[in-house]
């Protein structure tokens, strides 16, 4: 969840909207009590297809044949469904706070500020490039490393994540993360991170299949076309002095797979080491213009790459490097540049790289924009009118029994060393769980919004850069947020040994307090244990109960749990995205390994809350059917060839219609379906993949 762990843009439908109506939400249930209806949508389900030969299509059959996707869409999922919910919601709020005509220095005359100037396409137009001038002027009076260094350096912003979110991608040469360092407990750190890229991966850059060098091609077109918008002197020949230079920098990169690995990440180096380590560029102009100058150590996450990168700023032509600052300049404003600017960047990152014909309607990106950017003021007006706190109890109670499910499966390990036991019983005992909304919301009262769109974006992206760094130096907060509560999704935050559940989440298609057991505990349950399980999967299990990244394991248990993955691994390696691409289970180890032992610990929580007695049937589904089918149908997807191909190549998720099968690892869904040899999911028991 984007360690984000359930991706928006990876995840999938699980329900159409009429579905969803006749399962629950139409006025003819609208009578009966609270708990008791079916949940599930037998109306999304084909069930001339065989649990145990594709559950996904036994799950989902009948809504993949009969949901198309809009033509503003890469992929849908049941992630889409409860965000069509939230935007509806946010739209409402934005309209009410527009009526309101609130103080312009208020969270809410901020909120209607940006809707307001990004909206304003007829403005932006009328603008042409003059409120990016001062920042193309710059750019074009660099003369010497030291001011390309520094030029650098003021581009920097908090805009990667490798713990939480696993985003490893910035347009800017390095990413910068602030949290408590990997092997500095107490002690928060600025990290950073590789860069400087404008195509999602560097194997977009490197690969000899013909689709990406077809990409490839559309991208130089793509800049040179930018650059000609701009009246850039040679926009051809800069277009292939920045690609070439771009390929550079991918091949100094770290692999996707190398990223993921914290343990890689785990090097700290103070200033000196920096220079030391990393010459070729002037550290001290760049630091100081980001205004990191006086910070006294660095955890240099991408350690391989930072040098290289560093290398190339001291080697390359100071021309390449100003037409590259020049071209992503414009590329990461052209939301707010003019109508030209804003068509050739979606028919290239939206049509080219995630195939989608059509782009959203302006006032869905104003409003999504303004989410983005102001989330903590969108977010407090959201939560006061659309969370109750009734849904806040009803899932701190689910979470505090899938802890204790979770628990009771570590105590029942027969195969771990009674220290390694201790250590895991005492971090998933000392998971800090946020439900809905932080306790502390950011105060924006020295950000300025006004009416000039490309600089409100300017200036909400420095407010949060400033925000991360001035955490530097101070102990970690084991209750900070690192996601809005108006977005669908959730996270484990593996430094802090915590958990976030943002409020959009915990509705339909996740959550519904009109449902049975079975429906929420295979569905929003389901994602709770996927998320505790995080603090456990191949990457989690690596750090302490204190966030802290050091190996608490004996030799032979990390053996056991290591051969547990690499079966896992094995098993989504032999599944088939495309004809040729195959699921990496290496890149999507972690979301696999939480994927099963989540999924566990959420049955094994229902069966704990039946309090011994039989679950009822309902419309001829048995409770464990239901539980299942919940599951399954949270990860219904539907998703472009393009989209699927990035996903694959960039995304540690596996695709939702592969993790819908991760029931064939479950004993019980094996008795609840009747699964049994010769169908084409089943595993023999000593096959079936049991990490926790």
């Amino acid at each position: 969840m984007n360690r984000t762990k359930l991706l928006l843009v990876a995840s999938a439908l699980a329900f159409s909207i009429s579905a969803c109506q006749q399962a629950g939400t139409g006025t003819e249930q609208s009578a009966q009590a609270p708990g008791t209806e079916l949940g599930i949508v037998p109306a999304s389900m084909d069930t001339s297809v065989k649990p145990g030969d594709d559950f996904f299509a036994f799950t989902n059959g009948s809504w993949v044949k009969n949901t198309p996707i809009p033509e503003d869409r890469s992929n849908i999922g049941a992630f889409y469904i409860a965000d069509q919910e939230r935007e509806r919601q946010t739209k409402e709020l934005i309209a009410g706070i527009l009526k309101s005509s609130p103080a312009a220095d208020s969270n809410e005359g901020k909120i209607a500020n940006y809707y307001n100037a990004f909206l304003n396409t007829d403005a932006i137009d009328k603008a042409g490039l003059n409120p990016a001038k001062a920042d193309l002027d710059a750019i074009g009076r660099i003369a010497d490393k030291k001011q390309l260094s520094a030029a650098i350096g003021g581009t920097l912003r908090a805009d990667t994540d490798p713990l939480n979110a696993t985003n490893f991608r910035t347009e800017n040469l390095f990413g910068i993360f602030v949290t408590q360092g990997l092997n500095t407990p107490g002690e928060t750190l600025p990290y950073i991170m590789q860069g400087g890229i404008g195509l999602p991966e560097r194997e977009y850059y490197l690969s000899g299949d013909a689709k990406m060098a077809d990409l490839r091609n559309k991208y130089r077109a793509y800049v040179q076309q930018i650059l000609t918008l701009a009246n850039y002197p040679d926009p051809q020949g800069s277009a292939q002095r920045i690609m070439d230079l771009e390929t550079k920098i991918a091949r100094a990169h770290a692999t996707r797979e190398e990223s993921e690995d914290f343990a890689k990440g785990a090097k700290v180096w103070t200033r000196a080491e920096l220079e030391k380590n990393a010459p070729g560029l002037d550290w001290a102009a760049l630091l100081d213009a980001a205004q990191l100058g006086s910070a006294p150590k660095f955890q240099a996450y991408h350690s391989t790459a930072i040098p290289k990168l560093s290398a190339l700023v001291g080697s390359e032509p100071i021309q390449a490097w100003k037409d590259w600052l020049a071209f992503h300049t414009l590329n990461q404003q052209a939301a707010v540049l003019p109508k030209a600017f804003r068509d050739a960047s979606f028919t290239f990152n939206g049509t080219a790289l995630s195939g989608t014909p059509k782009e959203r309607p302006r006032d869905q990106l104003a409003m999504n924009a303004v989410s983005n950017e102001l989330p903590d003021a969108v977010g407090k007006v959201y939560v006061d009118k659309y969370f109750p706190v009734s849904s806040k109890a009803e899932i701190q109670k689910m979470v505090e029994e899938i802890k204790a499910a979770f628990a009771r499966r570590v105590e029942a390990l027969d195969w771990m060393a009674p220290s390694t036991k201790e250590e895991a019983l005492k971090k998933v005992k000392s998971i800090v769980v946020g439900v809905g909304y932080p306790d502390t919301w950011r105060d924006y009262s020295s950000l300025t919004i006004g009416s000039d769109a490309y600089a409100n974006q300017k200036n909400a992206r420095l407010a949060e850069y400033r925000h991360q760094i001035a955490k530097i130096g101070k102990p970690m907060d084991r209750a900070e947020w690192w996601m809005p509560p108006q977005l669908v999704n959730a996270v484990n935050l593996p430094v802090q040994n915590a958990l976030n559940f943002p409020a959009a989440i915990l509705q339909r298609p996740f959550f519904d307090p009109k449902a049975d057991p079975a429906f929420n505990y295979g569905a929003i349950g389901s994602v709770i244990g996927h998320e505790i399980s995080h603090s456990f999967d191949n990457n989690g299990a690596l750090f302490d109960s204190t966030g802290a990244l050091r190996n608490w394991w004996t030799p032979a248990d990390f053996k056991r749990f290591q051969q547990a993955g690499d079966a896992l691994a094995a098993q989504y390696d032999a599944y088939e995205a495309l004809p040729g691409l195959h699921v990496n289970g290496k890149l999507t180890l972690g979301e696999n390994i939480a994927d099963v032992a989540g999924l566990s610990a959420a049955y094994d929580a229902y069966k704990h809350s039946l309090n011994g007695k039989e679950a009822p049937v309902i419309q001829g589904y048995s409770g464990d059917q239901r539980f299942f089918i919940a599951y399954g149908q949270a990860w219904a997807t539907k998703m472009r060839d393009e989209q699927l191909r990035q996903r694959i190549a960039t995304d540690g998720h596996a695709p939702g219609n592969f993790r819908a099968q991760t029931v064939r690892n479950l004993d019980p869904w094996y008795t609840a379906f009747k699964v049994g040899p010769g169908q084409k999911l089943y595993l023999a028991p000593e096959k079936r993949v049991k990490v926790w």
